[in-house]
């Protein structure tokens, strides 16, 4: 296979952007190992693959727009009450829709991190400052800094945990104290969960054991990346907030989310056994390769929560482009982070953790260009 020599240019690309790199690199998309886009490697639930086939006549009737069994179905999954949940279609619609219902006059948003966030409260009429997470302090939220930065006109405080692309997590208790801090302020707390269900499982990482002490927060999850399902549109929130709730259902749209979603979500949900494994393996993957890459000289990591590690490149001369281009002339695709606010200066790259033989072939890989 022939690639292009010479690249004209720097373009960053997002884990989902295969048909760019095709165009560009001159690379068939499906000879692409995606490490950028930190989906399971597992692929879709077992089950749901078996059972959603049988249910296809659901798409012959509207959802139930209560969506009842699913929402007590993520409950017993979450382990909070059914009636603290709302659905929506992906977890991008739920985001618009909080900070739509919220109208926040500034949000302090921690940082690097998710872009979405900032262009959805810009929408909404309001400014955006960031909270820059310290590369000193292995990108570790310090509660009593950060509540420290609240501005007169905070209103409110978006934290994505564990946070993408550094990886790191905030545990509960320095969760409760940012609550409390805020909850004293008037701010309210938007906690995105993307990745929660990655965390190791001696470690408890979701604030959902919070919800009935605090009605301040909203925490955001999705099955895009745990459960390997993006193009189901599936998002769920969860909030003691029962005022809040309802203003958001009033701004949403009738049957947000189709009757397969709504059929899927009940099946995936209740898979134990593809729900162990996925931990299992990311457990197993994340503790390897970074202890892999702590014996390396030319680079440094951060002891990562979720299913992705941040690396920086500690290779005079070479930079994350530098890196990202050597993999994906290799049919390996990880994430140039240049893009992230704070970590614009071309030493940082993330990638997820895959099945254990593509792990070592990327580690091998790496190897290459910064051993």
């Amino acid at each position: 296979m022939e690639y292009k020599e010479k690249i004209e240019g720097k373009e960053h690309f997002h884990g989902s952007d295969l048909e760019k790199i095709e165009r560009y690199f001159g690379i068939p998309k499906e000879s692409i190992t995606g490490f950028g886009a930190n989906v399971n490697p597992l692929g879709i639930s077992p089950r749901m693959r078996r059972e959603l086939a049988e249910k296809i006549d659901v798409v012959a009737s509207y959802p139930d727009p209560e969506y009842t069994e699913l929402r007590k179905h993520i409950a017993a999954y979450t382990r909070c009450l059914a009636e603290q949940v709302i659905v929506g279609n992906g977890c991008t619609e739920l985001i618009s829709l909080f900070i739509q219902v919220l109208k926040p006059r500034e949000a302090l948003i921690v940082s690097p991190t998710y872009s979405e966030y900032e262009r959805e409260v810009r929408l909404s009429g309001g400014t955006v400052r960031y909270y820059a997470l310290k590369e000193q302090n292995g990108f570790r939220l310090e509660p009593e800094d950060f509540c420290g930065a609240f501005g007169e006109e905070t209103s409110l405080v978006i934290i994505c945990n564990p946070n993408n692309p550094t990886s790191t997590a905030t545990e509960p208790e320095d969760m409760r104290a940012v609550l409390s801090r805020c909850r004293d302020r008037g701010i309210f707390v938007m906690i995105d969960e993307t990745y929660a269900e990655f965390a190791p499982e001696d470690m408890s990482i979701s604030s959902t054991g919070l919800l009935n002490a605090f009605k301040n927060f909203v925490i955001l999850r999705g099955i895009s990346k745990f459960f390997a399902a993006p193009g189901l549109r599936l998002g769920y929130a969860m909030t003691g907030n029962q005022e809040l709730l309802a203003a958001v259902r009033e701004r949403q749209n009738p049957w947000t989310l189709n009757s397969l979603a709504d059929a899927a979500g009940k099946l995936m949900f209740t898979d134990t056994d593809y729900i162990e494994k996925t931990r299992h393996l990311i457990a197993s993957e994340r503790e390897r390769v970074y202890r892999e890459l702590l014996t390396w000289e030319h680079v440094k990591v951060y002891r990562p929560y979720a299913n992705f590690i941040l690396v920086r490149i500690r290779k005079e001369g070479v930079t994350s482009y530098d890196v990202f281009v050597h993999a994906i002339q290799r049919g390996l695709m990880l994430r140039d982070c240049a893009s992230f606010p704070g970590l614009e200066d071309e030493t940082f790259f993330r990638f997820c953790f895959m099945m254990p033989e593509k792990n070592t072939e990327l580690l091998e890989c790496l190897k290459e260009i910064l051993g």
